[in-house]
């Protein structure tokens, strides 16, 4: 009979120490998503191999993930979009090869980096933090290889022609900053917001979860599942930095940063490689056939069944046509 009590308070005692962890997620996923989604980030990063470090120049703080060490092949600096953050990259990284020297760094004011009110975040301000931070952590000893999605698509390219000897290679994804011939279903709530003096909401600066579900409808031809918890996490996220991201989206909008990757692309000599989603309802498809024609030597991939999230839509195919311009194909795509 003694036997039989010490098997069932075993019994006890494993399922109560199984039911601490189940509850504090049910916890976390009902009353606090915003927490589980950091979490989920940390987490991921920490299986990739990514290690989280800060980079000082002159009382300005610069945040970024790194894996890997400089050597023989190129160094990968990757610069996300608008009101995204360097996690951003974490289903890309998962395809790339351990041995690359790989950093991806939140853009000026952006997540973990310094915000001031007096910094300039157009385009030709980020460009200019953004070499702020290669030079604080030298990594323009050699020739690196950049890529850019979106926003970060707009700043690397101007990057390249702005420091054309930094560069061996670079990748620009759906970027922002051409005059595309074709409008997009974006342009069309960009027209309405200037015709109203910009007193609307701004689709890419969701307030509510349905407003975040339409932000992933409008940036994504992949129709994702999200949980209506997650999409609240997101926003409780997002909440503190919103009049930020107005101030961002303003800039980066202007008569001075709308289109100045397409002004700066005859200075651009790296080799270009342009990857854009077919189905791309944020930055037409055609841009690609504008740089094509402006810079006739450049790679040109466009993505059957996939919008302006090319990143979190195609990874694997990202990952592997970024490597071929690398020279490399050690990849394994699952």
């Amino acid at each position: 009979m003694a036997a039989d009590l010490d098997v069932v308070n075993l019994f006890v005692i494993a399922g109560g120490t199984l039911a601490i962890p189940i509850l504090a997620f049910l916890a976390s996923f009902l009353l606090w998503p915003s927490v589980l989604i950091k979490v989920y980030y940390w987490y991921w990063r920490r299986t990739l191999g990514l290690q989280v470090r800060y980079a000082d120049c002159g009382g300005y703080r610069f945040c970024y993930s790194y894996r890997g060490k400089p050597g023989f092949r190129p160094t990968i600096l990757m610069l996300h979009g608008f009101s995204a953050h360097k996690d951003t990259w974490l289903t890309v990284v998962k395809y790339l090869p351990k041995h690359l020297h790989i950093v991806c760094v939140d853009m000026p004011g952006h997540e973990g980096t310094t915000r001031t009110n007096t910094d300039d975040y157009s385009i030709q301000g980020q460009v200019r933090r953004i070499h702020q931070f290669v030079e604080t952590i030298h990594l323009n000893r050699k020739p690196f290889h950049l890529v850019g999605t979106a926003m970060g698509g707009n700043v690397g390219g101007v990057y390249a022609a702005c420091y054309p000897s930094e560069l061996c290679s670079m990748t620009l994804i759906c970027p922002d900053g051409i005059r595309h011939p074709c409008e997009t279903k974006f342009d069309n709530h960009l027209q309405d917001l200037e015709h109203s003096n910009y007193s609307l909401s701004i689709p890419l600066i969701p307030t509510t979860p349905e407003e975040m579900e339409d932000m992933f409808r409008l940036c994504s031809h992949v129709r994702f599942r999200i949980p209506q918890q997650i999409l609240q996490g997101l926003v409780d996220v997002r909440l503190p930095h919103n009049t930020f991201y107005e101030e961002v989206f303003m800039e980066i909008v202007s008569e001075k940063s709308r289109y100045a990757l397409q002004e700066h692309l005859h200075l651009i000599t790296a080799p270009l490689q342009v990857i854009w989603g077919k189905q791309d309802q944020v930055v037409d498809v055609s841009g690609a056939s504008v740089i094509a024609e402006l810079l006739p030597g450049c790679r040109v991939d466009l993505l059957d069944n996939c919008g302006h999230s090319v990143v979190m839509e195609k990874p694997c195919r990202t990952a592997r046509l970024i490597l071929e311009l690398k020279g490399t194909d050690q990849i394994c795509c699952l």
